[in-house]
């Protein structure tokens, strides 16, 4: 049994800057579960391009509101608190706050913790 408290994760290494986005990341390959969880703040009045190519993602959001465009289709989905989107099929897409958004995200594989996307919105997969 582990317990991880948001408070421990902020201000370490855990917590990632991204500019657009900072993620505490709570769950992490080290930790062995086969999956990765994170606790994302999306600034308000950010775009940012995300292609998890190596990578399943289910965001559930807890506070604020956005949108996802799919770039294969150009489909744009509303997101607003309470709500969850799975890119399930490694989807290009670009995620909109309009306000702050705070998301839980789950990644499979996990991720080590202090990935960032490159300069096509990838995590790098870890070949460990």
């Amino acid at each position: 049994m582990k317990v991880v408290k948001l408070e421990d994760i902020i201000g370490t290494e855990q917590e990632v800057d991204g500019g657009n986005w900072v993620s505490r990341r709570l769950v992490l390959k080290k930790d062995g579960m086969g999956y990765s969880v994170h606790d994302t703040i999306i600034r308000a009045g950010t775009e940012t391009h995300i292609w998890y190519q190596n990578h399943l993602e289910s965001v559930y959001c807890i506070e604020g509101e956005g949108e996802v465009e799919t770039l294969a289709d150009n489909k744009v989905w509303p997101i607003k608190k309470n709500e969850i989107y799975v890119l399930d099929k490694n989807d290009e897409h670009l995620l909109r706050a309009k306000t702050d958004m705070r998301m839980v995200c789950v990644f499979n594989p996990p991720i080590t913790g202090r990935e960032v996307h490159d300069e096509n919105g990838v995590y790098p997969v870890d070949e460990d």
